[in-house]
């Protein structure tokens, strides 16, 4: 059993199918449960969690066909922790090679700018093992590196 909703099935997540090949079970999915209707039982029942921001697997935070080993998942685990230790609860920190992409809901972005201590990010990163720090400036968004998946879908039909 997991807790992929029927939000979830609206996008692609190649673990969702490697679980069902697996013989995993989706009961909220089955049925058609939202996560928002999930937060919302969860707050009926009385849940402390019922608000808590998602964490999908780090494995989500690397491109397509980029080889994911421990080392990398820690860096990238470490990389949130120490963000979200700042405050930020909302975020990503994609890796994509030896480089670090903060992603940040966009209404956080321009705070983010002015009122965090930039080189300490870099350099506390750097010894997470990232060369290299950047902000996205679009910001963050579920499922983003989906992107070019859609790109490459796009350029087969046309």
């Amino acid at each position: 059993m997991d807790g992929v909703n029927a939000d979830d099935l609206h996008d692609y997540r190649p673990g969702i199918q490697a679980a069902k090949e697996r013989g995993a079970r989706s009961p909220l999915a089955e049925i058609g449960i939202s996560k928002a209707q999930v937060r919302q039982i969860s707050k009926e029942l009385g849940l402390p969690w019922w608000d808590k921001p998602a964490q999908p697997c780090l494995s989500s935070r690397f491109p397509y066909g980029e080889e994911i080993t421990v080392a990398k998942l820690q860096r990238v685990g470490r990389a949130e922790i120490y963000l979200r230790k700042l405050g930020y609860q909302n975020l990503r920190v994609r890796s994509e090679g030896e480089t670090a992409r903060i992603e940040l809901p966009p209404e956080q972005i321009k705070e983010f700018v002015l009122k965090s201590d930039l080189q300490s990010i870099v350099s506390a990163f750097q010894e997470f093992g990232f060369i290299y720090v950047t902000l996205d400036l679009e910001g963050y968004r579920s499922g983003k590196l989906n992107q070019v998946l859609n790109q490459e879908i796009a350029s087969v039909k046309s």
